[in-house]
């Protein structure tokens, strides 16, 4: 294991990665995971797509600090600019 492992903030010990292996040893309720409902919601009733943009330094600089400002995602500025275009 590396040093100074963590998960969400929360160092991983020898003891916590034993327990994961022994249960998934054991085998997962597979019916269990279905139903946690795991992944990012929906945005609609129509499946999303993924779309990669590609950005300068600069321009990424730009869209975080406007995000951050907004107390916004970087997705969610992307979305507000298109939304305000088409308009």
């Amino acid at each position: 294991m590396y040093e100074n492992e963590t998960i969400n903030g929360q160092p991983v010990t020898e003891e916590q990665i034993q327990a994961w292996a022994d249960e998934a040893e054991d085998g997962y309720d597979v019916a269990a995971l279905k139903k946690r409902g795991r992944g990012r919601p929906g945005r609609g009733a129509e499946p999303s797509q993924v779309v990669a943009l590609r950005l300068t330094l600069e321009e990424i600089a730009a869209l975080d600090a406007r995000a951050e400002r907004e107390g916004k995602t970087r997705s969610e500025v992307i979305r507000d600019a298109l939304h305000h275009s088409a308009a």
